[in-house]
């Protein structure tokens, strides 16, 4: 007999009234799901009172247009009369910030669109009339009327005077939307004076002088400074967010200035950052630390036969000067060149925050604030430092891990033991003893080095008949060099020179031999 299960017989007797309900009740249910998907979009319109905007329907692959500024079509373009007399065209005027009072997020600052790189030589900006020389107002003779402060017009905005404010500098060349912009801070006071500017972090693993310029700006008021203070704490910002030396093409930006604006993406963001920050200062401090597991006694570097670079050093206070030109590229070297004054503080080493090294190198920009007449506050210090015209590296003769018997600012005589190198696998030990008598100013750290590492440096004193007599530091020309700079044959050719090295230069070793050994110092 054949056997069906009851499942089978119940299905066999079900009613043809009961399929047609449940085809009808799942088809309502679908209904209902449509209309349940549907009712957020109309229970917001009728919440709001008001249509929901709806997306605009674009071509993904059309290249989007850049966008337009506001007002531009309103403002009546100038005439010739206009530009003949070099009138300045209105910016808008930058907000007025409590600087030391934490922001939410960086997005926020008001970044400026970049110019457009000119396709023929552009006339220079109007420069601004200069300030009066600092020592005309140390005169006897009473000034017929009080000079007054100027508005400082930088990155697109206008800064008045008695004003703190936060700007923001983004080099032309970046991605939308994958660079953030660099913070610019200013303070523009409330009298006259020099246009002091202060950089950090070019290099971006070095963490020193960011914290240096944070403490500075965020303690300046705006209402009693003479002059104004720029401070960039970090120029770097590529290698800052990787923690690198370098810029994301493994290039050292401060071997690239003052830049070319059609040479390589190191080249482009020096000459965007030179030519629209830097063009406005009066003396620059660029702040550095050792590099590459080297740390640096606190030292001013800069030029001694330069009478404007001398007076800076001799304002810093109870610091290590060290004579040097600087090397090719370098924001110093560059700057001096353009006509401002520039000096390198060295102090710490990289990728670590130095609490004695930031507080000196804070104590050293205070004194020079006040030594340039821009604050009335006044740092004690010790004994002078002495300066030092000549300088050298002894470096290791054979690898193996490093151990040094001397420490930072530890004078030492010629032949004095200052490490040794230990193979670890033979226990061979070799000795580095000193060459000269003099000063150790950088060394690096107990680490595994090889044959050739520059172990130590050693500052030998200079006689003073080498140094030139100091000379004052004034707000003569606001404006140092022109925004723009027409391409002279050698920046074309260094432009192809820089082209031709990429080929060669293909890791971060070989640019850390150009920037270690290109003066025999890990200079800037």
């Amino acid at each position: 007999m054949l056997l069906r299960s009851p499942l089978s017989r119940s299905h066999r007797t079900l009613p043809f009234s009961l399929l047609a309900s449940a085809a009808l009740l799942l088809a309502s249910a679908q209904a209902l799901g449509m209309t349940e998907a549907e009712e957020p979009q109309d229970s917001i319109e009728r919440q709001n009172g008001a249509p929901v905007p709806q997306a605009e329907n674009l071509q993904l692959d059309q290249p989007l247009a850049e966008e337009p500024q506001p007002d531009s079509a309103d403002k009546p373009a100038p005439d010739s009369a206009t530009q003949e007399k070099g009138a300045e065209e209105p910016l808008p005027q930058a907000e007025n910030l409590q600087l030391d009072q934490p922001i939410e997020e960086l997005e926020q600052l008001p970044a400026t669109k970049p110019e457009a790189e000119p396709a023929q030589p552009a006339v220079a900006a109007p420069q601004p009339e200069p300030a009066a020389d600092s020592a005309a107002l140390q005169t006897d003779a009473a000034p017929a009327a009080e000079e007054q402060a100027k508005p400082l017009r930088l990155l697109g905005a206008e800064v008045p005077p008695a004003t703190s404010t936060r700007l923001a500098w983004s080099p032309s060349q970046h991605f939308e939307g994958v660079y953030s912009s660099t913070p610019v801070l200013v303070v523009n006071g409330a009298k006259p004076g020099p246009t002091l500017c202060l950089t950090a972090a070019v290099h971006g693993d070095e963490l020193n002088g960011i914290e240096t310029v944070r403490r500075v700006m965020y303690n300046l008021d705006a209402d009693t400074l003479s002059g104004a203070v720029i401070g960039v704490p970090i120029v770097n910002m590529q290698g800052f967010h990787r923690g690198s030396r370098y810029l994301t093409d493994r290039r050292d930006l401060n071997r690239h200035f003052p830049g070319y604006p059609r040479g390589s993406s190191a080249s482009r963001i020096a000459y965007s950052f030179f030519h629209e920050v830097l063009s406005h200062c009066n003396a620059v401090v660029d702040l550095h630390t050792g590099s590459f597991y080297r740390t640096n006694l606190p030292q001013l570097r800069g030029d001694l036969g330069n009478p404007k670079i001398v007076k800076i050093t001799k304002s810093f206070g109870s610091t290590v000067v060290l004579h040097s030109k600087g090397a090719k590229g370098t924001l110093r070297r560059a700057a001096v060149e353009a006509g401002i004054p520039t000096v390198t503080l060295e102090a710490g080493a990289p990728m670590v925050l130095d609490e004695p090294s930031v507080s000196h190198s804070v104590k050293g920009i205070r004194t020079l604030l006040n030594q340039l007449g821009m604050v009335e506050k006044f740092r004690l210090w010790g004994e002078p430092e002495p300066v030092y015209y000549n300088s050298t590296w002894q470096r290791a003769t054979t690898g193996g891990i490093i151990f040094s018997n001397v420490a930072l600012g530890q004078f030492v005589r010629k032949g004095d033991l200052l490490g040794t190198v230990t193979n670890p696998i033979t226990n061979v030990r070799t000795e580095i003893r000193s060459q000269h008598n003099g000063r150790i100013l950088g060394m690096a750290m107990n680490q595994v080095v090889q044959p050739g590492f520059a172990a130590y440096h050693i500052g030998i004193q200079a006689p003073e008949e080498q140094i030139s007599p100091p000379e004052d530091v004034t707000a003569a020309s606001e404006q140092a060099v022109p925004v723009t700079a027409p391409a002279t044959a050698a920046e074309e050719k260094s432009a192809e020179n820089e082209t031709l090295s990429d080929e060669v230069s293909s890791g971060e070793a070989v640019i850390e031999s150009q920037s270690s050994e290109t003066d025999g110092r890990d200079e800037d």
